[in-house]
């Protein structure tokens, strides 16, 4: 039986007395390797002086957890650098952010190559491997150069930009052109599908007549939409339950009857924070029949604060919600609880289903899982309502439910807070029904074993011209493992 191996930036070990990692990715590898014998292989979080010679092991489980740690200036480079100060902000369409240095595209290479040699020392044959996100874009490629022919496909957790912004990359044919390499490469929406697809055709490659399937340089490779869901009854059922939790009665308390508008965001320039903000600044102002009504929690685990951006982001957006706490705000009453911490998943889940409204406008996201958590958190009987951006990838699923926004238009959102906050229980249930039955049939197992499906189904790897210099269909074979490789 052929093994499934995971490869992701970082892998979140399981270790005892710690509850696990429950972030999107961590989620969603978890899913895939739920009923799969596999191997979970990335950076450890931990930094050495000199490159690992193996990976370290640990068994939990049905799982290997394969991880290596990274150089500081790998660090720096890799991580720091090219990942998240040039390939974040691009994919992101915040082009005017991102800061190229040829250093920093070295040390990607080179995390890639190196990730590629540890993967060479355990793959066999006849295993699957699914690679994850934008900082491993060229895995696949020094995987192939090593002489691996097995299935390998590849999910970008973030959009995929238009043409022009992806042009803007220095030397993106090495970046994102290396997506030719694998498979089968899946995006968040048919909008990020369109946007590669555009893009592959100007690389030189053509439509076979599947449109989904291309041929580019002597090969093919299969690209298609795989929308990433939430563990959808499991998060239900943790919402039903919390509500006993002394946290959850303490927070219920602390509202006096006030309705609750929630937001729940890493700080970040993409997830449209400040402008939020703005947004309700706009509806205090104009609907004074709600001000000491309605409380605004904004949950914000700082990030990055080593970067400037960010730094810089996180002042202006404190700065912001205070200007509207003192403008608006009262001895009894504060319009914007301001949180820079994270919470469990319990914890979110019950206050999810406490809010009223659930504000989730991101400039621009993947995905955001956010969104479908917090429907999946309501009670069905008097649910909340989802104000969503147009730009979410979770929009294109929960469009006939949710409230759609553009979050550069502050009065467009603060008119949407009101009639989320006004609507008639009918329409809330209706619009509940329609969003719940998507994410229920969409739920993260169904993401996993779609995509895995599509990528066993996949043609037969052929080695592209510019590496061989003819396209020839070879058998899938790799590498011998050396002697002294970890036995996984």
């Amino acid at each position: 039986m052929s093994r499934l191996i995971v490869v992701s930036n970082r892998v979140a070990v399981p270790e005892p007395g710690r509850a696990n990692a429950a972030g999107g990715l961590a989620v969603a590898v978890k899913a895939a390797l739920r009923e799969r014998s596999g191997i979970w292989f990335g950076w450890s979080g931990k930094l050495s002086d000199e490159p690992a010679a193996d990976p370290q092991i640990t068994k939990a489980g049905n799982i290997t957890y394969a991880v290596t740690d990274l150089t500081p200036a790998d660090l720096q480079e890799y991580y720091n650098g090219f990942a998240n100060r040039v390939l974040w902000p691009l994919m992101h369409y915040r082009v005017d952010l991102a800061e190229f240095s040829r250093s920093d595209l070295s040390g990607y290479m080179r995390v890639n190559k190196d990730f590629a040699e540890h993967i060479s020392r355990f793959l066999k044959p006849d295993d699957v491997v699914w690679i994850h996100d934008y900082h491993l874009m060229p895995l696949a490629k020094f995987l192939r150069e090593r002489g691996h022919r097995n299935k390998i496909g590849f999910f970008l957790h973030i959009p995929f930009p238009s043409l022009e912004i992806i042009q803007a990359l220095p030397h993106h044919r090495e970046v994102s052109g290396a997506l030719m390499h694998y498979d089968l490469v899946g995006l968040q929406t048919e909008n990020d599908q369109h946007n590669f697809g555009r893009y592959l055709r100007f690389l030189g490659g053509r439509n076979m007549q599947d449109q989904n399937l291309f041929e580019i340089a002597g090969r093919r490779l299969r690209i298609d939409a795989f929308p990433v869901g939430i563990e959808t009854e499991a998060f239900t059922r943790i919402a039903r339950r919390v509500g006993r939790l002394d946290f959850v009665r303490d927070f219920k308390k602390s509202l006096a009857d006030r309705s609750l508008i929630i937001g729940v965001d890493r700080l970040d320039y993409s997830k449209g924070i400040k402008e939020r903000m703005d947004a309700f600044e706009h509806f205090l102002a104009a609907n004074e029949d709600w001000c000491g009504r309605v409380t605004y929690l904004q949950i914000t685990p700082k990030s990055r604060s080593e970067v400037r951006e960010y730094a810089e982001m996180e002042r202006a957006t404190s700065e912001k919600a205070g200007s509207v706490n003192g403008d608006y705000g009262d001895a009894i009453w504060t319009p914007i609880r301001y949180v820079n911490r994270s919470y469990a998943r319990p914890a979110l889940a019950g206050l999810y289903r406490v809010a009223r409204v659930g504000l989730v406008t991101p400039l621009r996201d993947g995905m955001n899982l956010v969104a479908k958590e917090y429907v999946a958190a309501q009670d069905a009987a008097d649910p909340g309502v989802l104000v969503l951006s147009q730009f979410a990838g979770a929009a294109f699923e929960l469009a006939d439910g949710a409230l759609l926004v553009n979050p550069h238009e502050a009065e467009g959102v603060a008119a949407a807070l009101k009639r989320a906050l006004e609507m008639p229980l009918a329409e809330r249930r209706d619009r509940y029904q329609r969003m719940i039955s998507v994410i229920k049939a969409n739920d993260i197992d169904h993401w996993a074993n779609d995509f895995l499906s599509k990528l066993s189904s996949s043609d037969e790897y052929v080695l592209p011209t510019d590496l061989s210099g003819t396209p020839t269909v070879v058998a899938r074979r790799s590498l011998r493992a050396t002697t002294n490789s970890p036995r996984i």
